[in-house]
């Protein structure tokens, strides 16, 4: 069963690198995105998954950065097949069989972390995605969780918001088994674990719920600083994990990630569900 499962999910992901490879440069923006989210919607059935959208508020018009809690490279899609978006990931994403070469294909935007000269560069490319109106998700913890905890948010990125007075809206996501309705470590990329072996886990895993909570835009007020800034997101995807699972562990009050000295200097420092 689990060879057939792999199977079925190996012909999915060539598909869509013969379209992205074939198809993609003839689409406009609007068909690439019906494709991207029909596309990411069989992955997660492929994967055993259920998306379900709890939106306490809309997207704004344009340019907004989405705030995310990270479990698993399995995010990207959960969240593309609700509302297909660009992303920052790091660089190594990049190298990764065909999930790298897909992530390019949707303009992925990639990050070398431990460049301080490519940090500002990222800053500056995007302020300006956000005042062409681009919708770009962060995951601002930096790393994964188990999705039982939330990490401080790292601030560095959140200076283009910060920059052009565009909203962050907050997002969180939360794995369950589908038959308990209970937390499920399945999904969980941590530690060692390779891709191979995280593809095993979640395809040898019961049924599952993805559930995806989408909360109200935050906008920065004048002269405020990123620190700040990203305490306030962190607090609404805080909440919402709370919601999920209430024994959440949660960052001490005030506190914010410390990766953030790549800029310091620099100028202007009633919900529905839905089911897919």
């Amino acid at each position: 069963m689990l060879l057939i499962k792999k199977l079925r999910l190996g012909l999915h992901l060539a598909r869509g690198l013969l379209v992205a490879l074939l198809i993609f440069p003839f689409l406009s923006e609007a068909a690439k995105h019906r494709r991207i989210r029909l596309w990411s919607q069989k992955l997660l059935r492929l994967c055993g998954m259920r998306l379900e959208v709890e939106q306490h508020a809309p997207l704004p018009e344009s340019g907004v950065m989405l705030l995310c809690n990270h479990v698993s490279w399995i995010d990207i899609f959960a969240i593309n097949a609700w509302r297909p978006v660009r992303f920052v990931a790091k660089a190594e994403i990049r190298h990764w069989p065909l999930v790298g070469w897909l992530c390019v294909q949707t303009r992925t935007i990639f990050l070398q972390r431990e460049r301080r000269a490519d940090a500002r560069r990222i800053m500056h490319y995007l302020s300006d995605c956000l005042r062409d109106g681009d919708i770009i998700t962060v995951f601002p913890e930096g790393t994964t969780t188990d999705g039982r905890s939330l990490l401080p948010f790292h601030a560095n990125l959140l200076q283009a918001p910060v920059t052009t007075g565009k909203p962050v809206q907050p997002l969180c996501l939360f794995y369950a088994d589908e038959a308990s309705g209970r937390h499920t470590m399945a999904p969980a990329y941590i530690g060692e674990t390779s891709l191979i072996e995280s593809i095993d886990m979640i395809l040898r895993a019961p049924p599952m719920t993805v559930r995806l909570s989408v909360g109200a835009p935050q906008y920065p007020q004048e002269g405020q600083h990123r620190r700040a800034f990203a305490l306030g997101a962190q607090k609404a995807v805080g909440e919402a994990l709370q919601a999920f699972l209430p024994e959440a562990v949660l960052p001490a009050n005030g506190s914010v990630g410390s990766r953030d000295a790549a800029f310091d200097g620099e100028a202007g420092d009633s919900a529905e569900a839905v089911r897919i």
